[in-house]
């Protein structure tokens, strides 16, 4: 292909590739891809058979096949520097945080079924000591029972939701 040529069919195909390709990558890039497309054309038209296709879609071959590439290189880039960031953090484990926020959503799950299945009376001796803060004479004053009851439902609460959690080495609710 003479120099002519490719102008002619740079003026003529350059705007409709950089279209399509800027919907697809944006401006910047698409200019990029625009060049190329028209460098491989040069280096290729021996390749090129005008009784089998037209230039145009011939060229929109070439730019597609290059806009894949340098998705691929993009992508792999990402890759690479996601990777890096997730070394220099410290304990930055995709997978490990993931799986940790996924047992914590079942327990939590665990957690609000056990309070669930409580009884008033033993709920509101659980609230009123874990978030009122209250001690055991306060809750049976506010309660109008003995503390011996109070210490008593806590103690039946608090292993009724270690065993829901897991067991008695679940951190207790206090």
């Amino acid at each position: 292909m003479t120099a002519d040529v490719i102008a002619r069919l740079y003026d003529e195909h350059a705007p409709a590739l950089r279209r399509y390709l800027a919907r697809r990558i944006g401006p910047e890039t698409a200019d990029d891809l625009v060049a190329e497309t028209f460098l491989t054309a040069m280096t290729r038209h021996a390749g090129y058979d005008p009784e089998r296709a037209p230039i145009r879609p011939w060229l929109y071959g070439i730019a597609t096949n290059l806009l894949r590439r340098h998705l691929r290189q993009e992508r792999r880039r990402y890759q690479a520097t996601a990777r890096l960031a997730a070394r220099n953090l410290p304990g930055a484990n995709h997978d490990g945080l993931v799986a940790d926020r996924v047992d914590a959503d079942a327990r939590v799950r665990a957690l609000a079924a056990a309070l669930a299945t409580l009884s008033g009376p033993d709920l509101d001796v659980l609230l009123l000591t874990s978030w009122a803060g209250l001690d055991s004479n306060e809750v049976g004053e506010a309660q109008g029972i003995p503390v011996g009851t109070v210490r008593s439902r806590l103690h039946r609460v608090r292993k009724s939701l270690r065993t829901c959690q897991g067991g008695s080495d679940a951190p207790t609710v206090d």
